[in-house]
C-alpha cells in the first residue's frame, strides 16, 4: 500500500457502499488493509484488473475517512460516515426501509424522514467523491440500492461522464415500491444514469413500470424518457451477475483443498449424505424454512444421523438491526431443538457455524457437500449456487435451488423448490438425495456449462458494453 495525496483521475470509477478492503489488526498489532470477502468485490476485481480505476466507498468505521490510497492496483477513495449516518443511512433507510420493500416485505418496512434525509446527504457525498476522481468522459459504475440517488447527483456535477447503475438485489413490483413516500425522488435519482442493470428481466420491467405509473414517464420497450429538457432516454435491462469460474475452479482443484475435503467428511463421521447451507444470516435467505423442512424429515424418520447431517454456515450480518437479532435467536433455538430432540450421541443432526470462512475452506465445504441447499425467500441472484456448481468439477453433488432467486432463471436444471411450501421443499430434498448418480452428473454438467459460459468477466464486459451503447448522453456530454 502506498499513500497518494495527489488528486489523480480515472477513466473508470466504481462507487459502492463499501470499499473492497477491510482494515484488520495483525498479530504484531499493526493495522493493515485486506481484501474483503463477498460477491461484489470478487466480481469487480476482475474488472479492475484489466484497466486502472478508482473505487469510491465507505471504509467501514464511523468518523473521518482515511486518505486515499492505492491497493491491489486500484485507487481507493474513502467516504466518511458519522456514527449517526451509519445508523440512519445504512442501518435505517438502506436496510430498514429499502431492503424489506425490495424483498417482498418479508418483514415490515419502516419509514422515517430523518433516515431519508441522511440517505440523501450520504448519496450526495458519494457523488461528490465520484465527480472529484472521474476523468473527463469517464465511465462511472454505481452499485446497488444504497446509492440510488447518486446517478442524478453525479450527472448534475459531471454531465460529461457516462453513468451506469447495477442493482444486486431484486427491484420490487410497483405495488410494493409505491409504498415508499420518496418513490418519485428515488426514480428520478436512478434516471440520472445512462444505463440501469438488473439481475432479472422482471426487475427491469418493474422499474420501467414504476416510472410509467408513479412519475408518468413515457416508456418504450426497456427505455424511459427523462423529462429534464435533454431528450435523454434511459435504458433498463437484465444483465445477471456471475462469478470468476476459472479462478474458483482452480482453487477447488488445489491439493490442499482436496485434502481438506476428506478431513471435513471424516470430522463429521463420514455421513452417507452431507447437506450444506451457506448464507448471510438474513431473513430473506429462508434459513428458518430450511431448518423446519429438515426437522420434519428427521421427525418422520425419512432422514437421520449419523447417515445424514446438515452443516449450516450463517455469516453474521447487520447485528445492530432488531430483525437480524431476532432471526439469530430464532435460528439458534431451532438448531438446539433439532439436536436435542433428533440428534444422536456424538452425531448432531445440525452443525451450526455462525462465522465466515476463507475462500479455500468454502471451496472444500462445497466439494464435501452431497446436497447444497439454496432456499431464499427472495434473492437478487445468490452467487453461492454458482460457486457450488463451479467447485463440483467432479460432477458430484446436487443443487436444491429456490425459484425465487435470480440464479434459478439461469440454473433451471437444478432441483427447484418453493421454500414457502415446506412439504414441497421436503420432497425436493428427498428427490435430490435419491436421484440416480448418472442423472445428477448430467444435471451438474449442464449447470457448470451455464456458469462457465456466463462468468463474471462476461457480466462486466456486457454491462460496460451496454453502458457505452446506451441512448445519447445529456447535452454538454462529449
Amino acid at each position: 500500500m502506498s499513500s497518494t495525496p495527489e488528486r489523480k483521475t480515472f477513466d473508470l470509477v466504481i462507487a459502492a457502499n463499501r470499499l473492497p478492503v477491510d482494515q484488520v489488526v495483525t498479530d504484531s498489532g499493526e493495522a493493515e488493509w485486506r481484501r474483503s470477502p463477498g460477491g461484489l468485490v470478487t466480481a469487480m476485481d476482475s474488472v479492475m484488473r484489466d484497466q486502472p480505476g478508482a473505487w469510491v466507498g465507505w471504509a467501514g468505521e464511523p468518523g473521518e475517512p482515511p486518505a486515499r490510497f492505492d491497493q491491489g492496483g486500484v485507487h481507493l477513495v474513502p467516504v466518511g460516515l458519522s456514527e449517526d449516518e451509519v445508523h440512519l443511512y445504512y442501518e435505517g433507510f438502506s436496510n430498514g426501509t429499502l431492503w424489506p420493500i425490495y424483498h417482498d416485505v418479508i418483514v415490515a418496512a419502516a419509514f422515517h424522514r430523518d433516515w431519508w434525509a441522511a440517505y440523501q446527504r450520504v448519496n450526495l457525498r458519494f457523488a461528490q467523491a465520484v465527480a472529484d476522481v472521474a476523468a473527463p468522459g469517464a465511465r462511472v459504475w454505481v452499485q446497488d440500492y444504497q446509492l440510488q440517488l447518486a446517478p442524478a447527483y453525479v450527472r448534475a456535477l459531471r454531465p460529461d461522464v457516462r453513468i451506469g447503475w447495477f442493482n444486486h438485489i431484486p427491484f420490487p413490483p410497483v405495488e410494493l415500491f409505491a409504498q415508499l413516500p420518496w418513490r418519485g425522488q428515488l426514480l428520478d435519482g436512478l434516471l440520472g444514469a445512462d444505463f440501469l442493470g438488473f439481475q432479472r428481466q422482471a426487475d427491469a420491467q418493474n422499474f420501467v413500470r414504476a416510472c410509467r405509473q408513479l412519475i408518468h414517464a413515457e416508456t418504450r420497450g426497456g427505455t424511459v424518457a427523462v423529462h429534464d429538457g435533454s431528450g435523454r432516454r434511459v435504458r433498463a435491462a437484465a444483465i445477471p451477475i456471475s462469478i470468476d469460474f476459472k479462478g474458483l475452479e482452480a482453487l477447488a482443484r488445489q491439493p490442499s483443498v482436496t485434502a481438506r475435503v476428506a478431513e471435513i467428511r471424516e470430522s463429521l463421521g463420514n455421513p452417507k449424505v452431507l447437506m450444506l447451507g451457506v448464507d448471510r444470516l438474513d431473513y430473506t435467505k429462508g434459513i428458518r424454512h430450511r431448518l423446519k423442512a429438515y426437522q420434519e424429515l428427521l421427525a418422520e424418520g425419512q432422514l437421520g444421523p449419523p447417515d445424514v447431517t446438515l452443516v449450516q454456515v450463517a455469516t453474521p450480518s447487520r447485528e445492530r438491526v432488531a430483525a437480524y437479532r431476532q432471526l439469530r435467536e430464532d435460528v439458534e433455538q431451532r438448531v438446539g431443538r433439532i439436536n436435542g430432540d433428533l440428534g444422536v450421541m456424538g452425531f448432531p443432526a445440525v452443525h451450526y457455524l455462525h462465522h465466515s470462512y476463507p475462500r479455500e475452506e468454502m471451496a472444500a465445504l462445497f466439494r464435501a457437500a452431497d446436497i447444497m441447499l439454496v432456499t431464499p425467500l427472495r434473492d437478487g441472484m445468490n452467487l453461492v449456487a454458482k460457486e457450488y456448481v463451479t467447485c463440483r468439477f467432479d460432477l458430484g453433488g446436487a443443487l436444491v435451488l429456490s425459484e425465487f432467486t435470480g440464479a434459478w432463471h439461469e440454473l433451471h436444471q437444478a432441483f427447484a423448490c418453493n421454500p414457502h411450501d415446506i412439504e414441497g421443499l421436503k420432497q425436493t430434498i428427498l428427490r435430490a438425495i435419491n436421484t440416480p448418480a448418472p442423472d445428477k452428473r448430467r444435471i451438474m454438467r449442464a449447470l457448470r456449462r451455464r456458469v462457465a459460459d456466463h462468468d463474471v468477466q462476461r457480466w462486466a464486459s456486457r454491462f460496460l458494453a451496454a453502458l457505452d451503447a446506451a441512448p445519447a448522453r445529456a447535452e454538454g456530454g462529449p
